[in-house]
């Protein structure tokens, strides 16, 4: 999907979160995004996290710390951020709408930076990042529910030349980050029925276009003890600014 697409995919989607499908997931891989978040920081860190979303995750994961500002593309969704900001116990959290290609924050101010299935600017975050600072992707990669788009002929980076996790990594490394690790997640998600598999696929940007067809299909090979299995195919990078 085009970055000019995001913004108004993003508003309409605005108010559901990955709850609302109960979805169970199993992890194949030993890579925790909130336990190296949790290890590195501080009661005294300034966190930034880009492509926040509904703030959902963020309210419910980042550790306790001085500070943190969640952005996204999309104003509708800093107003749900917003919402559950004020429905939650946490404090010294803002949320704000920035563009990731375009940050608007100050040079040298975060101890760490989060990027959660999000595009990223590496030679602008390395800007923002206090010397030292480290740098959290979690994405989604090209081969991610790839029987699923073989199935529909397409999806989310399905022509794709280079997979993203590997055009990532290449540019922290030009955009003179340290300490760079690139590390494949695999996942296994379970759906209760087709209805519930339908309607998420509908929510998320796999797809372009969820028919009753390619739902059937992928249903009648991947269902395992009466719950539908979807392989997922993420990728993690850490990486630090130099001191």
């Amino acid at each position: 999907m085009h970055h000019n697409n995001y913004l108004k995919y993003y508003n309409d989607k605005a108010n559901w979160a990955f709850e609302d499908f109960d979805i169970e997931t199993e992890s194949l891989t030993d890579w925790d995004l909130y336990d190296i978040l949790r290890k590195h920081s501080t009661p005294e860190s300034v966190i930034l996290d880009l492509g926040t979303g509904g703030g959902e995750t963020l309210l419910k994961h980042f550790p306790d710390c001085k500070k943190i500002l969640g952005t996204d593309f999309s104003p509708e969704m800093i107003k749900t951020a917003q919402e559950n900001l004020r429905k939650s116990w946490r404090q010294n959290i803002n949320f704000k709408v920035m563009d990731n290609l375009h940050m608007d924050v100050p040079d040298n101010c975060f101890d760490i930076v989060v990027a959660r299935h999000t595009i990223t600017a590496p030679e602008q975050i390395i800007k923002c990042l206090k010397p030292g600072g480290y740098l959290l992707i979690r994405g989604v990669d090209k081969y991610d529910c790839w029987s699923l788009k073989l199935i529909a002929g397409g999806g989310q980076s399905f022509r794709d030349i280079k997979p993203v996790s590997i055009t990532d990594y290449e540019s922290l490394l030009r955009n003179d980050f340290e300490d760079v690790e690139l590390v494949p997640i695999h996942e296994r998600e379970y759906f209760k029925d087709k209805e519930t598999f339908k309607d998420f696929l509908k929510q998320v940007p796999i797809l372009e276009e969820v028919t009753d067809e390619v739902v059937d299909e992928y249903a009648q090979k991947n269902t395992y003890d009466g719950r539908i299995r979807l392989l997922r195919g993420y990728y993690g990078i850490t990486a630090r600014k130099p001191i």
